[in-house]
C-alpha cells in the first residue's frame, strides 16, 4: 500500500499552537463572550450556563481552536539519502508574528511543493488538525493558499497527497485516535516527548518566551513522523537517525 510513496518527494510537517492571548482576562470583551459559548464544548457542560471561572479555566485549551488560537511554529522536514544512509533535514518557521511565519511557509510550498501529482505532505493527524488550522489562519491573515492547501470543495480522493500517519494506523477503525508518542514507543522509535509536551507549549511561549525550545520540540515530532512512515514502509531504521537542521 505504501510502496509507491517516494520519500524524497514528501514534506513532513508539524505545527505548534497557543492561545491568541496570554490569558482570558486579556481578551477583548466581545471575544470573551464568544469564547464563553465555545468553552461549553471544552468542559462538556451543556445543560447550564458556565461559571465565569469555568470559562476562564477552559481558555487554557483555546490554542487547539483556529478561531481562538495562533500558530507559533511550523516545522518541516524532508528525507535525503546518500551512501551513509537516510538523513532527515529539518527547518522551522517560528515567529511571534504569525502572519510572517505563515507567509514564509507558504513560499516554501509555492516554490518547492506545488504539484499534487508529485509531492506529498505527511504528518500525524494533519487531516483533522494541522492542515485545517494552517488554512484557516492563512485566510484570517489574508494570505493566498498555496496550491496544495487550496482544498475547499475537493473530494477526499483528490487529496491523496496528504499522508496522515494516524489515519494510516486506523485501518478503517474511525474511533481510534492513537498518539504519536504511543506509536513511536511500540515501533522502537526514540520518543519526541523527552523535554516538553503539547500541553506545555503555551506556558513556554507566554511565560518563558522561549520560541527556540518550542521549535526544537516541534522538529522532534517531524523527525519521529518521518521515522514512523519509514516503519510503515517496513524499512530498517538506523540506531540513531541522522538529522540535519537547516536555516
Amino acid at each position: 500500500m505504501l510502496e509507491h510513496i517516494d520519500l524524497s518527494q514528501v514534506l513532513f510537517l508539524d505545527i505548534e499552537t497557543v492561545s491568541g492571548y496570554p490569558n482570558y482576562d486579556q481578551m477583548p470583551e466581545p471575544f470573551q463572550a464568544l469564547w464563553a459559548q465555545k468553552a461549553k464544548s471544552v468542559v462538556k457542560i451543556y445543560d447550564r450556563p458556565l461559571e465565569e471561572e469555568e470559562v476562564r479555566t477552559a481558555y487554557e485549551s483555546a490554542g487547539i481552536f483556529a478561531e481562538f488560537g495562533q500558530i507559533v511554529c511550523i516545522s518541516v522536514g524532508f528525507i535525503s539519502r546518500n551512501e551513509q544512509g537516510h538523513t532527515v533535514r529539518v527547518k522551522s518557521y517560528a515567529d511571534r508574528d504569525e502572519k510572517v511565519l505563515l507567509e514564509n511557509f507558504g513560499q516554501l510550498l509555492d516554490q518547492y511543493y506545488n504539484n499534487p501529482n508529485k509531492h506529498s505532505i505527511c504528518g500525524h493527524n494533519i487531516k483533522e488538525f494541522d492542515i485545517p488550522y494552517i488554512c484557516r489562519r492563512m485566510l484570517i491573515h489574508g494570505i493566498k493558499l498555496p496550491r496544495l492547501l487550496d482544498i475547499a470543495g475537493k473530494k477526499p480522493w483528490e487529496m491523496n497527497y496528504f499522508i496522515d500517519t494516524m489515519t494510516l494506523w486506523k485501518f478503517g477503525d474511525f474511533k481510534a485516535y492513537t498518539k504519536l508518542s504511543l506509536l513511536t514507543y511500540i515501533f522502537g522509535i526514540p520518543t519526541p516527548k523527552d523535554d516538553i509536551d503539547g500541553s506545555e507549549v503555551g506556558r513556554v511561549f507566554w511565560e518563558d518566551d522561549d520560541l527556540e525550545r518550542i521549535a526544537v520540540y516541534c522538529e522532534k515530532d517531524v523527525v519521529a513522523t518521518a521515522q514512523l512512515l519509514m516503519k510503515y514502509k517496513r524499512m530498517e531504521l538506523p540506531a540513531e537517525m541522522a538529522v540535519e537542521r537547516v536555516g
